[in-house]
């Protein structure tokens, strides 16, 4: 759409509109692709729809070349190139810049600016992104309660300055009372110089009586040794130099209590950056709006890696990298494809790294550029069998499902394992110590953590169980209230704490709150999706991924979005009565 207006020279100029208001385009959405004015553009970036979308300025759709700017070292020349190794800009004389004279090194790569400019992009657009959807998003909440604080930090800092003087002058009080007292009990009563100058004299006797003593043995030619040990015996003094003091006591107005009361009132906060809880920030829509359907065989497991790509796991477990497309990008040589119990066998970590169970019950590390694979953690014990792992975005730690098979399947039993960064084990949760060290677990197929730091285990033959991050047992859901049962799948959280798992029994994925009541039946078997096996949540775009095993589909769901009020969707524009709002996302292309 375009319009013509008149300058004050009557000439007409043509200006793009928005494509969801009237305003003025300035950006253009690579994802959609529409224009989109300003204020368009910020609510764009913001709606958890549409986070992830490309959007440009509109100069780099039309590959604007901008204002070209004057060399300082050769004023006739202009900015034109971009040398890479120094960092700095030169002209068409770059010979002559610093170190950049003949002869040329090597390895001095310089391209033009446009080029230089593309490429430093590219490098940033994590950066630019986090800015454009968070940073801009969070900015119309802390602002105000920023505002807030400064206005009532005066009033709050001159109450606890006063709080602060009165405990001072107590403690000041009390210190002053201590001192006096202890002058006055050790200093004044006693007089230590007369009982020194006492002892002194008696110690002077002593030793005159010792050297008149000392003389007479050596004399003892004219005494017998006998007679001399009788003499000292009976005629020599004890000797038993003593130094007389008291005890310091102080009066019983002086209470030790008060002293400790008034020093451990003394506290000292934390400082740290705001945060916004996903509460204030997030809602659950209406009804879930499916974004995209891609056909992968048989997904038992999905791994989110970023925003458009997934590590899937079929019920051969074989194991691959795919986009949102479908096209498989890399696939892991035999993790363990002739073990047909494992489903929730592998991960990711916050270096995009895939951690996976192989067919020898090791814990390999495969680095994001997919080129080497390390062992990160060796099996030591062939009775335990590890099945689904788990890494903590909160923690760093790695999260281990592991079963022991019994004679009966009453028998088997399960447990979970904790490892830290370095791979040493740290934790394990096994029992359940508030009902006599009863077994919780029997085969713990997947697991995940929630944002409390529950450790949320689907265990195929029980039930889904939380225990708190240190082992306690906190419940263990084992079906809606409808009484229908529960044969638990695929299992995650999202971000406002809900349990989100697979039935097998209803073919529905059920949500639950972090405390384990059943809310809903966020999705039911359909064509789309099948009968739902895998679950993954993207912390980023706040979509969920949805694997089935039968019908060889993996459905992406939206159910979360940001609050309306956050957005500044209906926010007036100086030059227009109100703005229009977003409409809804457009599919992947």
């Amino acid at each position: 759409m375009s319009l013509y207006t008149m300058e004050t020279a009557s000439t007409p100029c043509k200006v793009h509109q928005c494509s969801k208001c009237p305003g003025d385009t300035e950006y253009y959405c690579v994802s959609c692709p529409c224009d989109l004015c300003p204020q368009c553009k910020e609510n764009h970036v913001k709606d958890v729809q549409t986070i992830d979308h490309d959007v440009v300025s509109h100069r780099d759709k039309i590959n604007y070349i901008p204002t070209q700017e004057i060399c300082v070292r050769h004023p006739s020349h202009v900015y034109t190139k971009y040398c890479e190794p120094c960092q700095v800009p030169v002209c068409d004389s770059w010979f002559g810049h610093t170190s950049h004279r003949f002869p040329i090194p090597v390895w001095h790569k310089i391209e033009s600016i446009q080029g230089a400019f593309q490429t430093k992009r590219q490098q940033h657009r994590g950066i630019i992104h986090t800015i454009r959807s968070e940073a801009l998003f969070y900015r119309p909440v802390l602002l105000p309660r920023i505002k807030t604080d400064f206005k009532t930090c005066q009033t709050e800092f001159s109450r606890y300055q006063s709080e602060m003087l009165t405990k001072a002058q107590t403690l000041k009080h009390l210190i002053d009372y201590i001192q006096e007292d202890f002058m006055c009990n050790v200093f004044c009563n006693f007089d230590f110089k007369h009982r020194f100058l006492k002892q002194k004299k008696e110690m002077i006797m002593h030793i005159v009586s010792l050297q008149r003593y000392v003389h007479i043995y050596e004399q003892r030619k004219v005494i017998r040794p006998l007679q001399f040990l009788s003499s000292i015996k009976t005629a020599l003094p004890q000797i038993h130099p003593t130094l007389h003091t008291s005890q310091l006591s102080m009066t019983e107005s002086l209470n030790k209590e008060d002293v400790m009361e008034s020093l451990s009132a003394i506290q000292i906060t934390e400082r740290g950056n705001r945060h916004l809880g996903n509460q204030c920030l997030l809602k659950l829509t209406s009804v879930p709006e499916l974004h995209q359907v891609t056909c992968v065989a048989s997904c038992c497991h999905i791994s989110c890696v970023t925003s458009d790509r997934v590590w899937v796991s079929d019920h051969r477990n074989i194991l691959m990298l795919m986009d949102t497309s479908g096209i498989s990008l890399h696939r892991v040589k035999d993790p363990c494809n002739h073990l047909f119990d494992r489903e929730g066998f592998h991960t990711v970590n916050s270096e995009s790294e895939l951690i996976y169970i192989d067919g020898n019950g090791n814990i390999n590390k495969l680095s994001k550029d997919m080129k080497t694979t390390t062992t990160f953690i060796e099996t030591t014990d062939s009775t335990w069998e590890p099945l689904c792992v788990y890494w903590s975005p909160s923690t760093g730690d790695l999260l281990v499902g592991m079963s022991r098979d019994g004679s009966y399947i009453h028998t088997r039993t399960g447990k979970v394992t904790r490892y830290n960064q370095s791979g040493q084990l740290t934790q394990t949760i096994q029992h359940d110590n508030t009902r006599r060290r009863m077994r919780m677990y029997s085969k713990p197929n997947y697991i995940t953590e929630n944002n409390n730091g529950d450790v949320v285990v689907s265990d195929s033959y029980s039930a889904v169980v939380v225990t708190e991050r240190g082992g306690r047992h906190r419940f263990s859901y084992t079906g809606p209230p409808s009484g229908s049962g529960l044969v638990p799948r695929g299992i995650c959280t999202d971000a406002l704490s809900h349990i989100l798992v697979c039935d097998g029994e209803t073919k529905t994925v059920q949500m639950l709150d972090k405390d384990g009541q059943f809310l809903s039946h966020l999705l039911t078997k359909s064509q789309e999706m099948g009968e739902p096996r895998s679950l993954s949540y993207d912390v980023n775009t706040h979509r969920l991924w949805v694997g089935s095993r039968y019908n060889n589909k993996v459905c992406v769901y939206s159910y979360i979005i940001r609050q309306h009020a956050l957005t500044d969707e209906h926010r007036p524009r100086p030059d227009r009565e109100a703005m229009y709002s977003s409409t809804s996302a457009v599919k992947w292309r």
